[in-house]
This record gives C-alpha cells, structure tokens and sequence, in this order.
C-alpha cells in the first residue's frame, strides 16, 4: 500500500471499485469515499490498479477446457459445449473474472487470499502485473476536483518518467481538451506536461521539469484541443493534487 491506511480499510477499498459490498459495508464504504481523504486516495489506487487490468486485455476465442477450468475454480456446472452452428465463446474480460472470483465464498475459502490471486493471474495470463510490480512508483499524487472527488491518479518512476492514470471523476469538456501542468514551487510559473484529449493513460513529459518531488504541486486545466496557446494554463484549473512519497 502506498498509503498510511489499515489493512482492513484498504481491502474495503478494494471491495468497493469492485462493486460487491452489501448492506452496511457498503454504506460504511460510502460514508468514508464522502468524508475520509486516506479512504478516497486508497480507492483512487484501487481503480488505477483494476483499469489497468481492463486496458490490458480483449477478448478471445475460449476453448472448452477453459471454460471446464473457470467453472471448476467457480463452483459451478460447465455450459454444455456449444454446437457448430452457436456463435464462439469469448473470454471474459478482467475485470468480470474479479468479480466472478472476489464474489465466489466457495473459492475464497478454499484457496485463500493469495492463493486466489496467484490462481486469477494465472487464468486471465495478465503476466503484466508482475513486472509493473518490479516498476513501483516512488512518488503519487491522486488529484481532485472541486469536490473532493478522485479524477485521476499520477504516479513517477525512479527512471524520471510519470503518467497519468484517468479515473472515472475525470470528465473532458466537449471540443476542448485538458493540459497537465507541474508547478515547480511558490511564485513559479507552471510547466506544461501533456495534453489529455479523451480518457486514457498518458506518459507525462517531464523534459522541462527539474524532477518531481514530494509536495509538489500537479494541476490539470481546461484548453482547446490542441492545448493551452500561451503556454501558461488559460482556462479554469478544475483538478488538483500533491505529490506524496509511496511507501
């Protein structure tokens, strides 16, 4: 974890972007996305992490012995094998298999937490996740807007390199496009380091940055599509953050 936040309130976290919470949990949940900032940064990551999962993998053709597999690990009957004629069977996609998983008591019972994980990588082959670990980021900054909410989420490498991770609060203005920018500190002019045209992950480019650092700074603006004219943000800052070591 890269926040100061209990064990139990992390895995709420996780519960929660998956949508499985029920009765008071969820309400519990809900109460503390509205009003609690460790909570709200811990789902910030958690829907980073999961939309990662979703951008990573399409579907396929499954064979029957798949099909066999998943339903085994579900506690369920296998579907009957289709005939010729039925259209071919599609894999489905990551973040319905957590689901399917994460929901399934039989199946976390018998294999446990990490059991369960190792048992999901390896049935929905996103091998990516391994080496993304080997590449943890050593500064995060979860942005907000206006109304506390996370929008997006961006994480720097010890290489210099950074991205921005969309999450679902991001929202770009039709006909315009938003401008990422570093202030570097007090009384400094803010410097530019990508363009967001529609919502999807972004390498930010740090070449006029000196190096991101703890409690710095990052803005997102409204622009025209191309970015800002000027050079220096020209329309209304909507989504802010600071930068925090990750632990």
């Amino acid at each position: 974890m890269s926040t100061g936040i209990t064990p139990d309130r992390d895995r709420l976290a996780a519960e929660y972007v998956l949508g499985v919470l029920e009765g008071e949990e969820r309400r519990e949940a809900e109460r503390l996305a509205e009003n609690d900032r460790e909570f709200q940064v811990a789902v910030a990551q958690w829907q980073a992490r999961l939309a990662e999962v979703d951008e990573t993998a399409s579907p396929e053709p499954a064979s029957e012995a798949l099909w066999q597999s998943i339903a085994a690990d579900l506690g369920e009957q296998a579907s009957p094998e289709p005939t010729q004629a039925s259209a071919p069977a599609a894999v489905p996609g990551p973040h319905t298999a957590v689901l399917a998983l994460w929901r399934s008591l039989r199946f976390w019972r018998g294999a446990g937490l990490v059991g369960a994980f190792a048992s999901l990588l390896l049935a929905l082959g996103v091998g990516m996740l391994a080496t993304r670990a080997v590449r943890e980021p050593v500064l995060i900054a979860v942005l907000l807007t206006n109304e506390n909410r996370p929008a997006a989420v961006v994480n720097a490498f010890a290489d210099g390199t950074a991205e921005l991770i969309p999450l679902e609060g991001l929202e770009i203005p039709p006909g315009r496009a938003l401008e990422v920018w570093a202030i570097p500190g007090a009384n400094q002019s803010p410097i530019s380091v990508g363009v967001v045209s529609q919502r999807r992950s972004l390498r930010l480019n740090l070449d006029r940055v000196p190096g991101l650092r703890p409690d710095q700074v990052i803005a997102i603006s409204v622009e025209p599509p191309q970015g800002s004219p000027t050079g220096q943000p020209t329309g209304p800052v909507i989504i802010k953050g600071n930068t925090s070591t990750a632990l």
